[in-house]
């Protein structure tokens, strides 16, 4: 099993060390464990060459059937989970970057009282790769921003959250501020990739504002930071205000109604054994929200 999918790791993305980071291993061992899948098969299953990585016309055949036996295999996993009663045994869960880093600590103390017998692992991805890997069945559920595009993905709402911006200090801003104002104002974003981008670029699209064309950044930590040096100005989610914007510098001000806002929810496959504990979890994502206190309108 191991050597499988060690092998549909190097096939999915031709790269030894790409594969290896994913499947957090070190490339030595990923590159023993195709070694060994090759030797027991008799075949040789990838060509090698200096710069990239190609399957040769047995490995492709193989890759076929190794997808088909992982996903047998993973649902054998998961039906024989359930039987042992609601969220018990592994559980490989998702989330983008702009939801783990304030999400997490608020809910993992509550997941491990409501399910001790979960052996929970996380991955912090973006959107697409998460919503590749759980369609691959790498991933069992993951926290996104709604809705999904991607067919054969069930939603479960967790919460909505207002957008507040957030300016260099001194910045003279009424609140609450009129979407419009955002045409005053250089409107600073994440990379290419994060979702939190395209719902700030919408933003801007429908007031007319503009973004900044040569400034991004890999994480809102980056982006406040750049704020904070008189850079421009942001949309912050409410959920990650009090992390980060606990420092001087940062003017911070909520948008006069409706105020620009995101969904975030749990996605899994619909053909998921474990769509019951699914909504069990997500019932306990919910009232760990509750209790924390944000700003958020929980979903029933």
């Amino acid at each position: 099993m191991a050597q499988l999918r060690a092998f549909l790791a190097v096939a999915e993305h031709l790269h030894f060390r790409e594969a290896a980071s994913v499947l957090r291993m070190s490339q030595p061992a990923l590159s023993g464990a195709v070694a060994a899948l090759e030797d027991s098969l008799g075949t040789q299953l990838l060509e090698r060459t200096t710069r990239r990585v190609l399957l040769t016309p047995a490995g492709e055949r193989v890759a076929r059937r190794a997808a088909v036996v992982m996903a047998e295999l993973d649902r054998l996993s998961e039906e024989a989970a359930a039987d042992q009663g609601p969220l018990s045994g592994p559980l490989r869960l998702g989330a983008i970057p702009t939801v783990a880093p304030y999400l997490l600590p608020t809910v993992l103390p509550a997941l491990q009282r409501a399910f001790p017998r979960m052996e929970l692992s996380v991955r912090e991805e973006q959107t697409a790769h998460c919503t590749a890997e759980l369609m691959a069945g790498r991933l069992d559920v993951v926290v996104l921003a709604l809705p999904v595009t991607a067919p054969g993905l069930l939603e479960l709402p967790l919460y909505e959250e207002d957008f507040l911006l957030a300016a260099p200090s001194g910045y003279e801003v009424d609140e609450p501020v009129a979407r419009d104002a955002l045409g005053d104002f250089e409107v600073l974003l994440l990379n290419e990739g994060h979702c939190l981008r395209d719902q700030a670029l919408e933003v801007c699209r429908e007031v007319g504002a503009r973004a900044a064309a040569a400034t991004y950044a890999t994480s809102l930590t980056t982006l406040v930071q750049l704020v904070a040096g008189g850079l421009g100005v942001t949309l912050l989610p409410e959920s990650a205000v009090p992390s980060e914007t606990a420092r001087e510098g940062m003017t911070i001000r909520r948008f006069d109604g409706p105020a620009p806002r995101r969904a975030i929810g749990l996605v899994h496959r619909a053909t998921s054994p474990r769509a019951r504990e699914f909504a069990l979890l997500a019932e306990v994502v919910r009232g760990a929200v509750r209790e924390r206190g944000w700003r958020v309108r929980v979903s029933a």
